[in-house]
Formats: C-alpha cells, structure tokens, sequence
C-alpha cells in the first residue's frame, strides 16, 4: 500500500497522490469534490500496475533498440545466415512491440493505470 492515500478523479481518472485530493485536478480542472479516494485493494492494483506497466514500456524501448540493430544487420546483409538471423530479430521485434501496446490497452480499459 502507498505511504500516502491515491484519489482517482471520476471525471478523467487521473490518480493524484496526496494526504488530500487536490483544490482541482491538475488534469481536467475538476473541483475537489470530484476525487474519490481508492479503496486498499484499488489502490494495490493501481501501484502493482505501474510497476507492471512500467516494465512494459522498459522492455518496448529494448526492443526499439533491437529493431534498430536487426534493421542495421540487415542493410549490412554479411551473408545470409547473418541476414536470416537480422530478419527473425526485427520480425519478433515488431511482433512483441505489437503485443505490448495491445496489452497496455487492455490494462488501461480495466483500469489498470495510474
């Protein structure tokens, strides 16, 4: 559980962290009225859920470094068991990257964010 408490905007969703919601939302401009605080296991959900996110979008930069390399590997075009090897590289690359954008869409229809 977070050290301080996390208010969810119900207007945009946003999640403040703070001992109290803030005077508007920071950003939707809604007043303070419009926060509602998250329940302990919305809460653990919401910080499980950055950390999970988080290693999405680390592993999505990594694989934005391989596909860089695999396209340099390719243009180089060595020999073919080099190109061969470029090729499954830059295809499971943007096959996974794929895959990681669609996962975090799903994440964010459930809530999963914050």
């Amino acid at each position: 559980m977070s050290a301080v408490p996390l208010w969810k905007c119900e207007v945009c969703g946003l999640v403040y962290e703070g001992p109290e919601p803030p005077e508007k939302c920071p950003k939707c401009g809604a007043p303070r009225e419009k926060f509602k605080q998250l329940a302990r296991e919305a809460e653990e959900l919401v910080l499980r859920s950055r950390y999970t996110n988080y290693l999405h979008m680390k592993a999505y930069a990594l694989l934005e470094e391989l596909l860089k390399v695999a396209e340099e590997g390719i243009k180089d075009n060595l020999d073919p068991g080099c190109y061969k090897i470029f090729t499954e590289e830059k295809e499971f690359a943007l096959l996974t990257m794929q895959k990681i954008k669609a996962e975090l869409e799903v994440h964010m229809k459930k809530g999963k964010w914050g």
